[in-house]
């Protein structure tokens, strides 16, 4: 399958443009951080929910496969229909701010289990990974759509290497900052980790205008395949 994809060569680059122009652009770094932060969300429910799970509350640990078929056949069954609605950075920032919000929700309500009773306890948890997710949903698309659109066309390699710097950060710091957090503070600590992504999510249309406002006008080029 792969053979027969068309080869597409590279776009030219703009005269006086500087070969490593990502490096300059200042808004598109600040969504990369952003981002890279908000990226924290898919470790929550690998690294701190389970040893929440088996140290605070009362919730079987079977329970911990089931949190995760749910956030997996969730993302199965509904990230590309949810995903197609997100095409421009406009619509990436509201939708980083949504994801933000949702996933305070899920953060508050997960810091409710400790005390409930068994089954009340399962259910809250259950239904707080689908929150989660419903947050993850519409945080993948919001980073596909400024991610690819906020970047030049001849660019989007370096563009994508930088996007995927500020994601990769965040994953090497989620380990230590998300067990301190939730593990050590408990409760508070999953409020606050809400409140965290809330903040993003806020300040991410924001950021986008700021961006948007620095990119150049440019006429879309289409690149003819190289035989």
């Amino acid at each position: 399958m792969t053979l027969r994809i068309p080869r597409f060569g590279p776009l030219p680059r703009p005269a006086g443009e500087r070969r490593w122009s990502v490096l300059a652009d200042r808004p598109f770094a600040a969504f990369c951080a952003l981002n890279g932060l908000m990226g924290l969300q898919y470790q929550a429910l690998l690294l701190p929910l389970p040893l929440w799970i088996v140290s605070s509350t009362d919730v079987p640990r079977w329970t911990i496969v089931g949190i995760m078929l749910i956030n997996t056949v969730m993302c199965v069954l509904f990230q590309v229909g949810v995903g197609g609605k997100f095409e421009t950075s406009r619509q990436g920032g509201v939708a980083m701010r949504r994801a933000g919000l949702i996933f305070l929700a899920g953060c508050t309500a997960l810091a409710l289990v400790p005390g409930l009773p068994g089954w009340a306890a399962v259910f809250v948890v259950c239904a707080a990974v689908g929150v989660h997710t419903i947050g993850e949903l519409w945080h993948a698309p919001a980073t596909f759509a400024l991610g690819f659109g906020l970047a030049p066309a001849h660019a989007q390699g370096q563009y994508q290497g930088l996007l995927s710097l500020g994601l990769d950060g965040g994953q090497a710091l989620a380990p230590a900052l998300l067990i301190s957090l939730c593990i050590g503070l408990g409760q508070a600590g999953w409020v606050l980790l809400g409140v965290f992504f809330a903040v993003i999510g806020l300040a991410s249309p924001a950021v986008t205008r700021w961006a948007e406002r620095t990119r150049p006008a440019v006429v879309p080029q289409s690149p003819a395949p190289s035989p």
